[in-house]
Parts: C-alpha cells; sequence; structure tokens
C-alpha cells in the first residue's frame, strides 16, 4: 500500500475515504456480484455504484465505461504477473509458461472464472479491451525475452521473435482454452521448451555437435 500524502491527510480528515480504498470498494463490488452469478451485461454502473456504496459519478472518474472497470476487474482476480529474473530467456520463458499453466488451472477450478471468460468472449468491446490491456502486454513481454534470446545466442537467428514465440506458447494455450480437458502437468512448461529447442538451438552449436571428433 502507498504512504499517505498530505493530501490523503487532508482527505482522511475530511472524512472521506481515500481513493485507493474507494478504487478497491468499487473492484470488490464488482466482483462480489459476479460471485453471486449476475451476469456481466446486467452490471449496470447504478447497480455497481448501490454495491460499493458510492455515487456514480464517483465511478465515472475513474473509469470512463463499464468495459474498462471490468477490464480491471478481470485484471484483479487474474494471478499477479510473474517476475522474471532476466539470467536467461530459457528460464523467464519457462516462468512465462508456468504462469499460463497455474492461469488455465485455475479457470478450470473455478466456475466463476470459466463463466466470466465466457461471458467477456461475447462482449466484442471488452474482448478488444482486455486484449489490449492485457494480453497484448504480456506478448510484448514474451517477445523481449525472446528477442533477448535470440541476441544472447540462446536461440537461433534466423527465425522471427513471433514464430518462436508461437512455437514456445501456442501448445500452452491449445492445452489451456482449447483442449480443456488435457492434462496440464507441473513438467508441462519444461516439456515444451526441451522439445522445441530441439529446432531452436543455434546453428553453430548443431554444425559442432556434427563435426567429427579427430
Amino acid at each position: 500500500m502507498r504512504e499517505r500524502d498530505h493530501g490523503d491527510e487532508k482527505e482522511h480528515r475530511r472524512g472521506r475515504p481515500r481513493s485507493e480504498a474507494v478504487e478497491r470498494a468499487i473492484l470488490e463490488a464488482v466482483v462480489a456480484l459476479l460471485e453471486d452469478g449476475v451476469p456481466l451485461g446486467a452490471l449496470s454502473i447504478e447497480r455497481i455504484a448501490r454495491t460499493a456504496g458510492v455515487g456514480k459519478a464517483t465511478i465515472y472518474r475513474r473509469w470512463p465505461g463499464a468495459e474498462e472497470l471490468f477490464v480491471d476487474v478481470l485484471r484483479e482476480i487474474e494471478p499477479p504477473e510473474p517476475e522474471l529474473p532476466g539470467r536467461s530467456a530459457v528460464e523467464d520463458l519457462r516462468i512465462l509458461l508456468e504462469s499460463l499453466r497455474r492461469r488455465g488451472l485455475a479457470q478450470r477450478n473455478s466456475a466463476f472464472l470459466h463463466n466470466v471468460t465466457v461471458e467477456m468472449k461475447s462482449r466484442p468491446k471488452l474482448w478488444q479491451e482486455y486484449h489490449r490491456t492485457v494480453i497484448d502486454p504480456r506478448r510484448a513481454t514474451t517477445l523481449a525475452v525472446i528477442r533477448r534470446g535470440i541476441t544472447d545466442g540462446e536461440f537461433r537467428d534466423d527465425l522471427g521473435p513471433e514464430l518462436i514465440s508461437d512455437m514456445l506458447i501456442g501448445p500452452m494455450l491449445m492445452r489451456t482454452l482449447h483442449r480443456t480437458g488435457a492434462p496440464l502437468e507441473e513438467d508441462l512448461p519444461d516439456q515444451i521448451i526441451r522439445t522445441v529447442l530441439q529446432g531452436l538451438a543455434p546453428r553453430a552449436a548443431e554444425g559442432a555437435q556434427d563435426t567429427p571428433a579427430t
């Protein structure tokens, strides 16, 4: 929690909740309504404000519309993005794959998360906003790791980062999103990386392995 500044002190003395507390109350109100089975389409700003104990104007000062608010709620209920040590691209990719695996497990084990995701996909504007603010930054992180791996010689330099990303992330997304009954073993990230790297090793390393001993 951030330290209280002088503005917060004045706001607290006037008996008004701090901005952070207000935002938390609004986000928790949406989650509570969703957990009670209220569909996304039935979540009006007025209903959210009433549940959170704030005015509608308080919500609109923070979010321009319901879609933007819902995206923040989805970020709130998702596991946090993992910290990447940055020691090697392979290590960081393993961490990113493990994060995707855990998200898949969480969605399978939670009817609430599953239902919210299904509803979100049926709302094009919300799904687009979710991709722009959540999925796209996550993909950008993955591509940055892969580019570093190419520069450092961990991966071949004759393949584009996009293709390498698809080869590594694709199998995990297939298991978590499209084959929802497929196993998500603890060592699945290692299985994917180990298998893909057989075709991603730098060419110099391949040549050295193929050179007969003298």
